[in-house]
């Protein structure tokens, strides 16, 4: 799960990490009170969406004056913006922050991730701020600085000066970076985070350190420990067949291809949208029903698919193993028969009651095709769409 950029500032706040004035709204009528909160004769309007991109996009803007700010404020809000990472729906706008400007002298990264490789929490730093980190890497590897944090002693006063001396701070800049970067660690351990990032990690005129963006993204699996954290969860941000799948506990990626895949479990199904690959076509999603799958969430996760308008073929790849195959079948023609279909269909059935399954779907009266084996399902089902 995702946060906006006030909602993570706001965590910020709570672990004294230091970050512009700023207030959120959601209606332009709102920004004279906020600018008058905030004081001054200049203010920053930023565009709340989660992605990457809102400053070239015309999503962050400097306003001059007062009727700039409200004007700008109008401009974004109810709008959609479009960034590099979007794509081209882009994400609707449903709230600005309205914040002081702050003279910059420098711009660094700082961010804080879970490592896989050392299966540690590790902070990322460079002095390439503002730029997108992962053009950094591929163009200038040897600009991006990473720790790995032992998790029996925690972050250690070193690892934060050594941060500060590839930063090239000095003096009391390297205290400001020793308690931000403290506070990042905390706040990523205490709320479950897998995510923090601060693009740009600014020093400002006065050579103190600030948080001028901020990023948070949360572990959804650990979100049944933070009620709070929860609420704040901006569904109008998410993928709308996501969001619906989770309701349902369906674990649902949507992909750009033609192919929509339905299989029970991770492992099978990244086999079988490689299999779609390897004949031809493009998987339209990553769909595992799980090993407990019932009929109702079977035919949930089928009027998913079917959702997509870029499907051209569906293609079911169930193993029973923990969830039956009969109990597959009968979900499918569920959802066939309430939804009803336009596209091919092919379903490939193995283990538990998969005859006894097969035997409904080739008696069931709708226009479902089965196969024997995996290879011949992805075989058939490119055909199908193809033709």
């Amino acid at each position: 799960m995702n946060l906006h950029e006030y909602q993570s500032k706001g965590l910020f706040r709570n672990y004294a990490i230091p970050v512009p004035d700023g207030v959120p709204i959601s209606d332009a009528v709102d920004v004279e009170n906020a600018a008058e909160s905030l004081g001054g004769d200049r203010w920053v309007v930023k565009a709340q969406v989660h992605t990457g991109g809102r400053g070239k996009a015309g999503g962050v803007v400097l306003a001059d004056s007062l009727e700039q700010a409200h004007s700008e404020a109008q401009r974004l809000l109810g709008s959609v913006l479009t960034t590099h990472q979007t794509g081209p729906q882009g994400l609707p706008v449903h709230e600005v922050l309205i914040e002081k400007p702050t003279v910059i002298a420098r711009e660094l990264y700082l961010s804080v991730l879970v490592d896989r490789a050392t299966r540690r929490v590790a902070f990322m730093a460079s002095q390439a701020g503002g730029m997108n980190i992962e053009e950094v890497a591929a163009a200038t590897p040897e600009k991006i600085i990473t720790i790995s944090v032992n998790p029996v002693v925690g972050l250690q006063a070193f690892q934060c000066r050594q941060i500060a001396f590839a930063y090239g701070l000095e003096g009391g800049q390297i205290g400001e970076l020793q308690a931000i970067m403290q506070g990042l660690y905390k706040l990523f351990m205490e709320k479950d985070a897998s995510l923090i990032e601060i693009n740009p990690l600014v020093v400002d005129e006065e050579g103190h350190l600030l948080a001028l963006d901020a990023k948070i993204n949360l572990d959804d699996n650990a979100l049944y420990r933070h009620a709070d954290l929860l609420q704040m969860r901006d569904l109008t941000q998410e993928d709308a067949r996501e969001a619906a799948a989770a309701e349902h506990q369906l674990n649902y990626i949507s992909l750009n291809g033609t192919i929509g895949c339905m299989v029970n479990g991770a492992g099978l199904a990244m086999a079988t949208m490689d299999l779609v690959k390897l004949h031809g076509a493009e998987p339209a999603n990553f769909l595992d029903v799980g090993g407990g799958a019932t009929a109702e969430r079977v035919a949930e996760a089928f009027k998913l698919i079917l959702s997509d308008s870029n499907v051209k073929a569906v293609l079911v790849n169930i193993f029973g193993g923990i969830v039956r195959c009969d109990l597959i079948a009968e979900g499918i023609i569920a959802a066939v028969t309430e939804v009803g279909i336009s596209v091919p269909v092919v379903v490939r059935l193995e283990g538990t009651n998969a005859q006894a399954g097969l035997e409904m779907l080739n008696h069931s009266g709708l226009n479902l095709d089965t196969a024997d084996d995996l290879t011949a399902a992805a075989q058939k089902v490119v055909a199908l769409a193809a033709g």
